[in-house]
């Protein structure tokens, strides 16, 4: 907690927590994110459970894959394989998951997936920086399903306006989820399901902030402590004042097919 720690030492502890994977634990108790209702890890495991081949894109370091594989346990996949794109991800990923019997694989986020032609029943992602809908349309199989948890338009802007200034309209748009469907349906693919959610997120101090910025570094492209010091100290002071900053993520889940 904050109570009574500077701005310095909080920011020194901000930029000072290891950034890889996607485990937030460190967040407990000084930043919260609501989660959507869909329940993305669990639902995922539940589809796991009746696949025989299972691919998860840009996995992270693998945590939210692991928790799915756990939730399918002991039905799990015959084959099951993972893409990462950056390679201190992709190593914290392989630690992890390769005890479950998953082959991860670096690749880049744009690149074609390294896989031959509808090899896979199920493909997952959580997150991906954008969906390569031609290339998950060739690895599943007619009668596939990709099953995805995408960040949506505006996430969080109001802490990536508050560094940036105002962001114009075409920026804010960005990751539409109706483009998104439409992208899906031009690459040969159906719709099945598509929900929303703009869900509430608090940070509580200053090294919360500055440890987000860090980890989700699309967030303020190019952020560091020394660029935006008066910015965060001003920030620090709000918080310490008014209570915790407030922003809003946007996701949206979708449920996508192959024609079979």
């Amino acid at each position: 907690m904050s109570v009574n720690r500077s701005f310095e030492a909080l920011v020194a502890e901000g930029a000072a927590v290891p950034t890889e994977g996607w485990d937030f634990s460190w967040f407990e108790g000084r930043a919260s994110e609501e989660r959507p209702s869909w329940g993305y890890a669990v639902s995922a495991g539940e589809r796991l459970a009746g696949a025989e081949a299972v691919l998860d894109i840009q996995t992270g370091g693998g945590e939210v894959f692991d928790f799915a594989l756990a939730t399918a346990a002991p039905a799990r996949p015959l084959l099951a394989a993972a893409t990462e794109g950056w390679p201190p991800n992709a190593a914290r990923a392989t630690a992890l998951l390769r005890p479950r019997g998953v082959v991860v694989v670096v690749a880049a986020d744009d690149a074609p997936l390294p896989f031959a032609d509808e090899t896979f029943d199920l493909v997952l992602s959580r997150h991906p920086v954008r969906p390569y809908w031609e290339e998950i349309a060739r690895v599943l199989r007619p009668g596939g399903t990709y099953f995805a948890q995408h960040v949506g338009p505006a996430s969080v802007f109001e802490l990536v306006e508050y560094f940036l200034g105002p962001l114009p309209q075409e920026v804010r748009s960005g990751r539409d989820p109706e483009r998104e469907r439409a992208d899906a349906e031009a690459a040969g693919l159906e719709v099945a399901g598509l929900r929303a959610a703009r869900l509430r997120m608090e940070f509580h101090d200053i090294a919360a902030v500055v440890h987000f910025l860090r980890k989700v570094v699309w967030m303020v492209p190019g952020f560091t402590v020394e660029a935006y010091e008066p910015r965060l100290r001003a920030l620090h002071e709000r918080i310490e004042t008014e209570g915790p900053f407030v922003a809003h993520s946007t996701r949206h889940l979708f449920e996508v097919c192959k024609p079979g």
